[in-house]
């Protein structure tokens, strides 16, 4: 790849609640440093909801992920702490104690599909104070003042998204992409969609991602899809 440089656009599936999709945000980021300069892309945050019907109070974690996936304290405790070493790994921080609730995240995505209109670099900035609002300092993401105070954060108008979580401003277009991504058979995150064709699943490991954009920046043969 000597002397030749590949641009890629890169669709990130996912939600503000998933602390997967933070592990494999920071991996992501980490395997594009690693192939710069001779690969550079362009990242869109895509909106998917992994609890749309969640009320607005949210739902207490340890009672939620026990309904749904019928697991006790003790593997609750295990599993936050191998994603708490995955996240450390690649510069993420969760916080020891892990998110109180789990909460609506259909605010969140509406501003970010308005950031994303502003500002492709607005929009992953606002996507990563989200996630270390929600995971590192136990914040409700659902909470009209912490996304008003995060926008501005990330170097949006305030006073602008003030007005759109007052209104339903962009919910068709976000319930849209949300029904694009369904459809097209995306039903975990996180999704990282490359060119529009390759696929990698899951929070994978920097050398994952990096083998995979080295690959497409080569035109390799095939996509690259990872279970």
């Amino acid at each position: 790849m000597a002397g030749m440089t590949s641009h890629l656009k890169i669709d990130f599936v996912s939600d503000v609640s998933c602390p997967w999709c933070a592990v494999g945000l920071g991996s992501l980021e980490a395997a594009l440093r690693r192939v710069a300069p001779d690969v550079t892309a362009e990242l869109h945050f895509q909106p998917f909801e992994l609890n749309p019907q969640m009320p607005p109070e949210g739902q207490d974690t340890f009672e939620h992920l026990s309904q749904k996936y019928g697991s006790t304290r003790e593997q609750q405790a295990q599993s936050r702490e191998m994603i708490r070493q995955r996240g450390a790994e690649v510069g993420f921080e969760f916080s020891p104690e892990g998110r109180p609730r789990i909460y609506n995240t259909f605010d969140a995505h509406r501003l970010l599909h308005w950031a994303e209109l502003e500002s492709p670099a607005r929009q992953a900035a606002l996507k990563k104070l989200l996630l270390k609002a929600y995971f590192t300092d136990r914040q409700n993401p659902s909470d009209h003042e912490v996304l008003v105070r995060l926008a501005a954060e990330a170097g949006l108008d305030a006073a602008r998204a003030r007005e759109i979580l007052a209104s339903d401003e962009f919910a068709r277009e976000t319930r849209e992409r949300e029904r694009m991504y369904t459809d097209a058979g995306i039903h975990s995150v996180p999704a990282i969609i490359i060119n529009d064709q390759h696929l990698i699943s899951g929070g994978q490991p920097v050398e994952v991602f990096e083998r995979a954009l080295r690959q497409i920046a080569g035109a390799a043969p095939a996509s690259v899809a990872v279970a």
